[in-house]
């Protein structure tokens, strides 16, 4: 079966991203034809890349870069559940994609963004980070407004239609993920 890996992608204290990526996941787990697994970013305390090997080369040393590996190796594709920092995504997502290589390619990517913008901008990086991982990003994004999808921009309260674009988006990761197998198996 197809596995889809929901990574919340801030580490921040307070952030809107845990409450993002539960709602993407209890969506997610209600679908048949795919198994959906929320990564937590804070889970795997992964420090500025700190290995010595370019991860190109997949020499990985460090327990935690190991650790990372294997979830990320372990998944088909992958929804990011993105915050926009400074018209960009969060130091912590950029660092954990750096960390590795071979095992973010040939998976299929969607988006999940927000902030004061809907995270746009911070999604028109991720596809060109992406891209350059060789990942195929998939056209539908969800972009959640702080000032229409939260309450007190703090309480997670996402608009009706929101929960289309988010099916869209899990539809489009899927497929793409299902059509790319071929390039996975080596």
């Amino acid at each position: 079966m197809t596995k889809i890996g929901i990574i919340i992608g801030s580490t921040r204290p307070g952030r809107n991203g845990e409450a993002i990526g539960r709602w993407v996941h209890e969506v997610a787990a209600r679908r048949a034809g795919a198994e959906f697994e929320l990564v937590d970013l804070l889970d795997y305390k992964l420090p500025q890349l700190d290995e010595i090997v370019p991860p190109a080369l997949g020499q990985y040393a460090q327990p935690h870069t190991l650790e990372w590996a294997e979830k990320v190796a372990s998944f088909d594709g992958f929804v990011m559940v993105t915050p926009e920092y400074n018209h960009s995504t969060s130091g912590a997502l950029k660092n954990a994609i750096d960390f590795l290589s071979a095992e973010w390619q040939n998976k299929a990517v969607g988006f999940v963004s927000y902030g004061s913008h809907g995270g746009t901008r911070a999604v028109e990086h991720l596809r060109l980070i992406t891209g350059a991982m060789m990942m195929a990003d998939v056209r539908s994004q969800v972009a959640l407004s702080l000032f229409h999808d939260f309450e007190d921009f703090t309480k997670f309260k996402p608009c009706d239609f929101q929960l289309e674009t988010l099916n869209t988006t899990l539809d489009q990761v899927v497929a793409w993920s299902e059509a790319l197998a071929p390039l996975r198996v080596r």
